[in-house]
């Protein structure tokens, strides 16, 4: 493999384009509340960091285990300029609940500590080379979640009727011109209303959660290779350079780095 300035490499194959891999090595970033679309199942191999959810804070130190479904806050923090590396494998949930049968998957621990589960996720956190890989990882994740998952009836983000109609015009449309009032007119609330019980069932503002759903819509553009304009301009950005600054804040790295993968 080529080596590259930066220590964040991410792997995509074409045999399982539901997966993306990141790996990591010797970085001291630390990353703010954010969500992911897809299942995160991530393995520290060196350092130590804090994972923030919802039933957190937890310390996870090397050869530790972490697990997110999609929609769940979370937040990874080493110690102060210490620096740790990882791997996070992301799972397409859509393929994923299709897979299984299932409407959604709910872990029942987030920081497993069994060394079984450990092993497991060590083997999930490699790339894909080819069709024989990728129906290992297939079977792998089919393992990781008949030992660590169960079935759910509602994808995580739902949090009760009188936000669905806001939250499904977000998820529905993240990169619109949608403001808090009309936001909030829809669901018969006022603005400030509206922003207090939001922050309350999901721990972010309105402002922030459509952040994050815009930063992780680009993603999957230029994953899929969009150019750098075309994704900001469907997600909604001023402008490239506001995307940048974004995306580098959320993901330590350049949109064009992440768009390159695990080419230099």
């Amino acid at each position: 493999m080529t080596v590259s300035a930066s220590p964040h490499r991410f792997h995509r194959h074409p045999a399982a384009p539901w997966a993306e891999l990141r790996d990591s090595a010797a970085s001291p970033h630390c990353f703010r509340l954010h969500m992911h679309a897809e299942y995160s199942i991530g393995i520290v191999d060196a350092g130590r960091t804090v994972f923030h959810h919802a039933q957190g804070p937890q310390p996870v130190t090397a050869g530790g285990v972490v697990l997110i479904e999609p929609g769940a806050w979370h937040a990874c923090n080493p110690e102060p300029g210490a620096p740790w590396a990882y791997r996070m494998l992301f799972v397409d949930a859509d393929w994923l609940h299709a897979r299984l049968g299932v409407a959604a998957l709910r872990f029942a621990r987030r920081t497993p500590d069994d060394a079984q589960t450990a092993r497991l996720v060590d083997g999930l956190c490699r790339p894909v080379d080819g069709p024989a890989a990728a129906q290992r990882l297939a079977q792998g994740l089919d393992q990781l979640m008949a030992r660590c998952a169960q079935p759910s009836a509602t994808p995580l983000h739902c949090t009760g009727p009188e936000l669905q109609s806001a939250l499904h015009r977000l998820h529905a449309e993240p990169g619109a011109g949608l403001t808090v009032q009309s936001l909030a007119q829809e669901c018969g609330m006022s603005a400030t209303r509206f922003i207090r019980r939001f922050k309350a069932a999901t721990g972010m503002t309105p402002g922030s959660y459509r952040l994050n759903l815009r930063i992780n819509g680009a993603r999957r553009l230029l994953a899929a290779g969009a150019a750098l304009a075309e994704a900001a301009h469907a997600m909604g950005f001023a402008d490239q350079a506001h995307l940048q600054r974004a995306f580098k804040a959320h993901h330590a790295l350049t949109p064009g780095c992440y768009a390159r993968g695990d080419r230099p």
